[in-house]
């Protein structure tokens, strides 16, 4: 097969290189081949990664689902494709593959302190020590994940603010829910629980990240301060 000549991907301008495109606009912006690009790395001596990228699309009508069927010799007859490149390719394509077979996982919604009760079950139900956990929520009130901040001793454990707000800010979370359990079964908030709970609703305003609850777990029961109306 007679390759045309091309130029190189470093010589082309920063915003056309397929790694820093995807920087700059974002992985949607990409065409199938500057993805297939990035896979490969490398092109040949006349090719860029990109226009070796588009060769085998072609072969394939641009069908992404006939390239999935190629096998590694396949990719291989390829002028610049080795063994390394296509298993890459490979393996890409079915984890592509294996994604669209799986279930996306069902976020569950918060509607009531009951929902978070039931949900931090499993991460509090009988333990003999205070763990501190976050819910971190989208804007929809849907639980992005389950945090665990910290673990202590039976009469309590720490909350850092700066924690805790750092994981919402990873999560990119809306809001988010304070849970802690107290192994004594006394569901009394202390008035360390009282000012922890003013301290970081307020520096959640500040963020634009808000407290909407603060829970208190014990195995056959909880307290809500939203319901409690002391939030």
């Amino acid at each position: 097969m007679e390759y045309p000549q091309s130029l190189k991907i470093l010589s082309l301008a920063e915003e056309d290189r397929p790694r820093e495109k995807l920087m700059m606009k974002g992985k949607s912006a990409l065409s199938d081949a500057e993805l297939l690009g990035i896979l490969l790395g490398s092109g040949t001596v006349k090719l860029s990664a990109v226009d070796l990228a588009k060769i085998i699309l072609q072969d394939v009508g641009n069908d992404l689902n006939e390239l999935a069927k190629l096998s590694v010799k396949d990719l291989e007859k390829h002028k610049g494709i080795g063994e390394a490149k296509a298993i890459t390719i490979v393996s890409a394509l079915e984890l592509g593959r294996r994604r669209k077979e799986s279930e996306p996982v069902k976020r569950h919604r918060i509607t009531a302190s009951r929902d978070v009760y039931e949900i931090m079950k499993p991460h509090l139900m009988d333990l003999t020590h205070e763990e501190f956990w976050v819910v971190l929520l989208s804007r929809s009130n849907r639980v992005i994940q389950t945090v665990r901040i910290s673990a202590g001793g039976v009469a309590g454990t720490v909350a850092d603010p700066k924690v805790i707000f750092k994981k919402a800010l990873e999560h990119r979370a809306c809001a988010l829910i304070l849970v802690h359990n107290h192994p004594s079964g006394n569901l009394t908030p202390s008035q360390a629980d009282r000012e922890l709970t003013r301290k970081l609703k307020e520096a959640g305003n500040w963020l634009e990240i808000p407290v909407l609850d603060h829970v208190i777990f014990a195995d056959r029961d909880y307290f809500s301060f939203a319901d409690e109306g002391i939030l």
